[in-house]
């Protein structure tokens, strides 16, 4: 059985605040840090209610703003990284200080940021958190879980080193306390595989305004979907890792609808897959852009055009959609329309 811990979680935004209001319920000392003074306030006066899609928490972590770093006095076991990729180096870097020599830190994030992560604190003080759940946190004071997934796996947490650890063990066990969480012996294989899934539901609701049960359901985003994996997994692949299956479909399925195979059997998983989204299901990316912030899309399709191009593996859809995302800029206003280029690339 584990002990207590006494965790920071920087970033309480919508991933951060299910993860941490829900391990503070559980009986862990849990101290958000986070950048946005309404939420610290609201959940220092009233609690942080973590929602999903049938009941309601009140839970009762701390919180403070980054300005207040300094004030923590006694050193947290655990340090979850759970903020946007863009911000990872600056926040391992401010965290880094505050966890103590023999504790460590955990990723939860989109993308691939577990190695930025490792340079800062050391490989072996480092572990990674693949979520495959929805979530938002669109007002102070609230995280809301948002898929539908029930009782399936929600996160998958690995070392960076690889292999079962026992503190790894021990962190998969606190984490049942949040949903249900699974070991694995191959963070980056497992990695890759989400970030398929990202840099196909995120950029494609960000680009269009649809959230993610749209986005698996309509058939330009199905089509322009298809054709990302593709080039994801054989990106992954010159890397050395084989995606695995998810959402109920395996890599070989993409690879074959995208050769003009079974294409109907595959939009049909998709459309299943839609329905374990949730209604109320928006990738981040969709977040973002609808409230006109920054996006991840360098380290989505970017960052597949960025190995690809380092390993000789052509990857024309995500070059283009990096593109668009960059060239519209912060602030744009979503539409399908943002879709036309991608859909002539393809047909």
């Amino acid at each position: 059985m584990y002990d207590k811990k006494r965790i920071g979680v920087f970033g309480a935004g919508a991933i951060g605040g299910i993860t941490g209001g829900l391990l503070s319920r559980a009986g862990h000392d849990v101290t958000f840090i986070d950048t946005w003074n309404e939420h610290v306030e609201k959940i220092n006066t009233n609690g942080l209610i973590v929602k999903n899609q049938v009941t309601e928490y009140l839970c009762k972590p701390k919180a403070i703003h980054i300005n207040n770093l300094q004030s923590i006095k006694e050193k947290f076991d655990i340090g979850i990284i759970a903020v946007k990729s863009y911000d990872t180096e600056w926040v391992t870097h401010a965290l880094k200080n505050y966890v103590k020599d023999d504790g460590y830190f955990v990723g939860f994030q989109n993308g691939i940021n577990d190695y930025t992560i490792s340079e800062i604190v050391g490989e072996e003080k480092t572990l990674g958190c693949v979520i495959t759940i929805g979530a938002m946190a669109s007002e102070p004071g609230f995280a809301w879980r948002t898929d539908s997934r029930g009782n399936g796996t929600a996160y998958k947490v690995g070392e960076m080193k690889g292999g079962i650890t026992k503190r790894l063990k021990d962190f998969v066990a606190m984490m049942q306390a949040v949903g249900v969480t699974e070991a694995t012996d191959n963070l980056m294989r497992d990695r890759w595989t989400k970030l398929m899934v990202n840099c196909m539901d995120n950029t494609l609701s960000g680009l269009t305004g649809w959230g993610t049960s749209e986005v698996r359901s309509e058939p330009i985003t199905q089509n322009v979907a298809i054709k990302i994996a593709s080039e994801v997994i054989n990106v992954s692949k010159s890397e050395g890792y084989e995606i695995t299956d998810i959402n109920g479909i395996s890599a070989d399925e993409y690879l074959d609808a995208e050769s003009g195979k079974r294409i109907e059997e595959l939009k049909n998983k998709m459309l299943e897959s839609a329905k374990l989204a949730g209604s109320a299901s928006r990738p981040s990316f969709g977040q973002d852009v609808l409230k006109k912030r920054r996006t991840e899309v360098d380290f989505l399709t970017g960052y597949i055009s960025k190995i690809g191009k380092k390993n000789n593996v052509k990857t024309p859809v995500c070059d283009r959609i990096t593109e668009i995302v960059n060239n519209l800029g912060v602030g744009f206003d979503p539409s399908p329309n943002h879709l036309d280029e991608i859909e002539k690339m393809i047909n």
